[in-house]
């Protein structure tokens, strides 16, 4: 497949998670709640997560942005479903090294995140796309 290609494809799934999110609203059973935002563009986001016995059990978010922001967190809720705490934000380091342009463990298997690959070429939307992941690092970490 040509770079073109993957390109678009990347685009595509991008609008697809921003058009058609997962996981958006709030969840009534959350034990954690996470508000965010990104002062420089507006960006802003409500995490809730059930974590019960060291698992995220649900993962819901609301908020308003752009559309690497609002599908980065579709994705991400997506990701850390059903996952131990440890390997939630083992993904999100994987995520945030993705972003930096820092080599990553590629043996792991990010679905439709790799499509947000091409953001770490463009640093002012770095932010956009780490701000969801950023909420979930700070609520496990206070779990």
């Amino acid at each position: 497949m040509s770079f073109n290609n993957l390109d678009t494809l990347y685009r595509q799934v991008i609008m697809d998670h921003y058009k058609n999110p997962r996981n958006k609203g709030v969840l009534d059973n959350g034990n954690l709640t996470v508000d965010m935002n990104n002062p420089t563009c507006g960006d802003r986001i409500r995490l809730t997560l059930h974590v019960e016995a060291g698992i995220v059990k649900d993962a819901k978010f609301e908020g308003e942005g752009c559309s690497i922001s609002m599908s980065s967190a579709s994705m991400m809720t997506q990701a850390i479903k059903g996952k131990n705490i440890e390997t939630a934000l083992k993904l999100s380091k994987i995520f945030s090294d993705m972003m930096q342009g820092n080599e990553y463990d590629e043996d792991i298997d990010l679905g439709d995140i790799e499509a947000l690959q091409g953001v770490s070429k463009f640093p002012a939307r770095i932010k956009c796309a780490t701000l969801a992941w950023k909420a979930m690092e700070k609520g496990l970490k206070a779990e």
